[in-house]
């Protein structure tokens, strides 16, 4: 499974980062970062975290769409995931983050 994370900067100057798959579609996304170090940081921490099935916290919002959030070990939100149409694309979005996250490279676009 192929995935890849790319780092983005918005107009009013802050860092994210998203994990996508191998069709560009977005996997896993970040809080905004003050600094590019920051962001950079919370990759690690996805990379460190994504093998692990305790980390992953998997919700329906109100309109019964699913979408999980990855967690570091302190219990912090590390990246959310869009929403999906059920619950077994969500499923499907979390093995594809477990299988990759580890190894994926960074396309720095920032």
């Amino acid at each position: 499974m192929s995935a890849r994370f790319e780092i983005s900067k918005t107009e009013k100057g802050e860092f994210h980062f998203k994990l996508v798959n191998a069709d560009g579609k977005t996997l896993l996304r970040s809080e905004g970062y003050n600094a590019k170090t920051s962001c950079t940081g919370g990759i690690e921490s996805v990379r460190k975290n994504a093998g692990d099935d305790k980390r992953y916290e998997a919700n329906t919002a109100a309109d019964g769409r699913a979408y999980f959030n990855l967690k570091a070990s302190n219990g912090q939100i590390i990246g959310t995931s869009p929403m999906f149409a059920d619950a077994t694309a969500c499923a499907a979005a979390i093995a594809v983050a477990k299988a990759a996250a580890a190894d994926a490279p960074v396309d720095d676009k920032s």
